[in-house]
């Protein structure tokens, strides 16, 4: 049985150089897809939303260390801002729940 990886979710607001620099979010998307899929995770899904926030983002990694590496990677380029949650499946949540005293 393949063990499935630790999933994210990542709330992404643009900076004002993200924004002034907005046409180049694909090249960025993709940049950021390559440095995933080079730490061993995947880029699960990727969306445009209207909000508060600019983007969400959901992807799965090794680990919870890998999945800090990469969002202090993307933070550092100053094109956005991110809060990444550690997200459990179904299954995660029944086992966690289960578990409970």
């Amino acid at each position: 049985m393949e063990v499935a990886m630790p999933s994210y979710v990542t709330l992404v607001k643009w900076t004002d150089q993200g924004i002034r620099n907005v046409k180049e979010s694909p090249r960025r998307a993709d940049a950021f897809e390559a440095a995933v899929k080079a730490n061993g995770g995947t880029l699960k899904d990727f969306y445009l939303v209207m909000g508060e926030y600019d983007l969400v983002v959901i992807t799965e990694a090794p680990n919870d260390e890998t999945a800090t590496k990469l969002a202090l990677s993307v933070a550092s380029l100053g094109n956005v801002r991110t809060t990444t949650m550690r997200a459990y499946n179904r299954e995660e949540f029944r086992k966690i729940i289960a578990s409970l005293p």
